[in-house]
């Protein structure tokens, strides 16, 4: 599109940047309700020998979006709650078969609820993805022999109150209990549940499984790289460090012992939190449809009420009441599933999405193996914007934003789309 050619080049230059070059980077922004620009850079696959190999990263190239997972997985669980088969504020006990309590508030019970808004009192400290032998009963139970001294459990302390429902504490474990739960009500595994209700319906490429996918699907597939060894240490003028998804274009071999699964025992084998494997274009058809209340192109995923609850706020940071970890501000609200991006702002602090500010959203953000994912829109104007960095040749924590708490490739990449193609041309 010859009226994007300047975004092209200023996204160009991000990713060639070579203080702090990235892998690839494919982006798309949606003004008004429709698809305005998509465009890919960089390299899918990278030949880290130095030879000619490289496959250039293209609108068909699917990424491992690491936490952007989360908000597709909430979408499958709510699709649930509108079939009546889950109550947002019911025991999680009566779905897992199993009581499920916080050892320091054996009293209260653990919702839905809780999980979507990162209020259950689970951390990650005991471990969130467990092999196909263990139940997540061993592991939420006393008595389980995967539960170890309790570190999945928040206590309270004296400077805050972490009881479940009254703390923000963003936890992984949280989706794969989700996930269990969605197994067990819909007596799918969760990888072919979230197929079947969500992805297959809106004709969406893509798994939570690698397993499952198409021989096509695994030749578009992103390798995700860092240029950080195995001695930790970055080296930005060094070779690209392959992190995960080197299939070399073969489908992977089944998991041992997959195929003896029983649904609702432990769905971190499918990464819920973080697994999921998509295009610029697939998320496309997903914000679309949440900001058409629930529906695209005649497929109903989701009831606009259910829309509307997804995007309403459950929690927000009050320092005065210490209830929450806003990670440098990052946080500052939360729906079900779904971050609110409040405009905060400060030096290298806050949710702030655009230089200047003037663009509040909902959505999610992914980081891990080198991927930084972005999926945020405004569904009164309509407007929204999609990012996926296929890796990272500097280390974020010296790189952080200038006005957020993104690191600086992550504002330069929102603010270039939101000039280049929502505010303008």
């Amino acid at each position: 599109m010859p009226q994007f050619t300047q975004l092209d080049q200023q996204l160009q230059s991000i990713v060639t940047d070579q203080r702090k070059p990235l892998a690839s980077l494919s982006a798309l922004a949606i003004r008004g309700g429709a698809i305005v620009y998509q465009q890919s850079f960089g390299y899918r696959t990278i030949d880290v020998t130095g030879g000619s190999h490289s496959v250039p990263a293209d609108s068909s190239t699917l990424y491992r979006v690491a936490s952007v997972s989360k908000l597709v997985a909430s979408i499958g669980v709510l699709r649930l709650v509108d079939q009546g088969k889950l109550d947002l504020d019911a025991d999680i006990g009566n779905y897992l078969g199993f009581a499920v309590r916080n050892p320091h508030f054996p009293d209260m019970p653990i919702t839905v609820r809780m999980l979507l808004t990162h209020t259950s009192s689970l951390r990650d400290e005991g471990g969130y993805s467990f092999p196909v032998d263990v139940s997540l009963r061993d592991v939420l139970r006393p008595e389980g022999l995967q539960y170890g001294k309790g570190l999945q459990w928040a206590a309270s302390s004296a400077d805050a109150d972490r009881a479940p429902g009254r703390y923000f504490e963003y936890c992984n474990l949280n989706w794969g209990v989700l996930g269990s739960i969605a197994e067990a009500v819909s007596g799918q595994r969760f990888d072919r549940y979230m197929q079947q209700a969500v992805l297959a319906p809106l004709k969406i490429a893509g798994s939570y499984n690698p397993e499952e996918l198409t021989q096509e699907e695994i030749s578009r597939l992103a390798v995700l790289y860092r240029k950080q060894g195995t001695d930790e240490v970055w080296n930005t003028a060094g070779p690209w460090v392959v992190q995960t998804d080197d299939y070399q274009g073969k489908l992977p071999a089944r998991r041992q012992g997959l195929e003896h699964y029983i649904p609702g025992s432990n769905a971190t084998l499918f990464s819920p939190q973080g697994g999921l494997r998509i295009s610029t274009g697939g998320l496309a058809r997903l914000m679309l449809m949440l900001m058409n209340g629930g529906e695209l192109e005649g497929v109903h995923v989701l009831k606009r009420q259910t829309v509307d609850a997804m995007l309403s706020e459950q929690w927000r940071y009050d320092a005065g009441r210490k209830n929450g970890d806003n990670y440098q501000g990052l946080f500052q609200s939360w729906g079900l599933g779904a971050q609110h991006f409040s405009d905060i702002s400060a030096a290298h602090f806050g949710d702030r999405l655009v230089a200047g500010g003037g663009f509040k959203a909902y959505g999610h953000l992914g980081f891990a193996w080198g991927l930084n994912s972005g999926f945020v829109f405004d569904p009164v104007s309509r407007n929204g914007m999609i990012y996926i960095i296929g890796g990272v040749g500097a280390d974020p924590e010296k790189n952080r934003g200038e006005y957020s708490s993104l690191n600086i490739w992550e504002e330069q990449v929102l603010d270039a789309l939101y000039r280049g193609a929502i505010v303008g041309p």
